[in-house]
């Protein structure tokens, strides 16, 4: 029998195999109960080009909270503002196996909107 943690790390096994054969840069996304994490990761995945959460002053400046929608929302577009910064605009989405809806729909839609195409 396998936990929850479990399932979802093999979802996120198999989904970024898949991503790896496209050679591009990846969108990582983490969601724990009370943050969420983000992070443009290069193509052979030895460095972080770019990087959102909610524990930074910078996302989180005039938010009532960190665990809802809107909090989400600004990581979305804090990380979209940073990677093309960096000169990335093409990525692959990695949900990291969790489920796209709530807050990992709402990060994504957010980083559609600021500039990333996936």
């Amino acid at each position: 029998m396998s936990t929850k943690n479990q399932s979802r790390l093999r979802r996120a096994k198999s989904t970024r195999a898949r991503i790896a054969k496209q050679d591009i840069a990846r969108l990582s996304v983490h969601r724990s109960g009370q943050h969420l994490y983000a992070q443009v990761i290069s193509s052979s995945g030895d460095q972080v080009i770019a990087a959102a959460n909610t524990l930074q002053d910078a996302v989180v400046q005039g938010l009532t909270g960190t665990k809802n929608k809107v909090a989400a929302t600004a990581v979305g577009k804090m990380i979209a503002e940073r990677a093309r910064a960096a000169g990335v605009e093409q990525v692959a989405f990695d949900r990291s196996g969790f489920l796209y809806h709530g807050r990992i729909k709402a990060l994504a839609d957010a980083a559609r909107e600021g500039g990333l195409q996936f």
